[in-house]
């Protein structure tokens, strides 16, 4: 199939920014980062590790990268655990690939993007997260490798708030 073929040059289809999303344990805990308070977006509070997809890149391929830029820790088992398409624009969106995997070895490295720190699950509810984090957590943490993904939806409801949906 030629490129022409692939679609994207129609402006009336909706078009997608392609992130990462890694969840990393270590027995009950779960390794997440405090952005930096300098951060744009979601200063001082808890997300997961991940960013971008770079061109040329696949979506492992980017949660690996991101893996190691943000925590300098490698993970050769990740499993992709869920997408979720987020509805940020009339225009374009974001597709979140949700990634899981389990501590190996090595040692935590400090980035610009904040703290990292190993939670226990149980004191999830005490922090300071962003917005779909209590959402995307429980859905991501209950599925194992070979487990089929979990599938979700975001968008913003009239007040500008978030509402995440899962399907499983």
């Amino acid at each position: 199939m030629p490129k022409s073929d692939q679609g994207v040059a129609d402006s009336r289809r909706y078009q997608m920014v392609p992130r990462t999303l890694i969840f990393l344990t270590r027995e009950d805990e779960v390794l997440l980062l405090k952005g930096a308070p300098t951060k744009r977006l979601w200063a001082n509070r808890y997300n997961g590790i991940g960013g971008h997809v770079e061109r040329g890149e696949d979506v492992l391929s980017a949660a690996r990268r991101e893996l190691v830029e943000e925590t300098g820790l490698e993970c050769e088992r990740l499993w992709l655990a869920g997408t979720v398409m987020v509805d940020a624009s009339d225009d374009v969106g974001v597709c979140i690939f949700v990634f899981r995997g389990e501590y190996e070895t090595g040692s935590l490295r400090a980035s610009d993007e904040g703290a990292l720190r190993w939670c226990r699950i149980s004191e999830f509810g005490a922090l300071s997260v962003v917005d779909d984090l209590s959402v995307l957590l429980p859905a991501a943490m209950g599925k194992r490798k070979g487990d089929h993904p979990f599938s979700a939806y975001s968008d913003y409801d009239e007040n500008d708030k978030l509402r995440v949906r899962v399907v499983d």
